[in-house]
């Protein structure tokens, strides 16, 4: 873990007390941000979904790798310091260990969520209204997803329109 931080010694250190948020669900800073020491919890429309504490965790990584708002809030549940990238681009093509290190993370994250929805399927076999699941695992598992694409604003359902 020495290599993470020696590539980001000379970035900016945030600290944020006990409650305060790092990042709000649905904001866009197009920041990572590296936690030095400790603990937040992650939350997705109002649910805790992880709590954190691993140094080198990255936060914000979705968001910058995808040019999305945020996709979870994160909230400091102790006082905690990151490192704060500000040109998430730049600095990965730059530090191809740190690149290696998110890389890494993302695959735990992707494996993680593959063994969740092995075991709910293991656990549904049979409940035809759980059928969807083939198609996710399928999705996740041998398929590389196309990029993102907002379709146009004619295809756009508008609950106001009646047809």
């Amino acid at each position: 873990m020495d290599f993470l931080f020696t590539a980001l010694q000379a970035l900016p250190v945030k600290r944020y007390d006990t409650g305060d948020h790092v990042l709000s669900q649905g904001e866009n800073t197009g920041c990572l941000y590296f936690l030095i020491e400790g603990a937040v919890e992650v939350v997705k429309d109002d649910v805790v979904v992880a709590k954190v504490k691993e140094r080198g965790a990255v936060f914000g990584d979705l968001s910058a790798l995808m040019g999305v708002p945020h996709t979870a809030a994160v909230r400091a549940v102790m006082p905690a310091t990151f490192h704060v990238v500000d040109e998430p681009a730049d600095f990965l093509q730059q530090n191809p260990t740190v690149t290696l290190h998110l890389c890494r993370m993302l695959a735990r994250r992707l494996d993680s969520m593959n063994k969740y929805l092995v075991d709910v399927k293991q656990q549904f076999s049979g409940h035809d209204h759980l059928a969807m699941l083939d198609g996710m695992l399928d999705t996740l598992m041998h398929r590389q997803p196309r990029e993102r694409q907002k379709p146009k604003a004619s295809t756009l359902l508008d609950p106001d329109v009646l047809d």
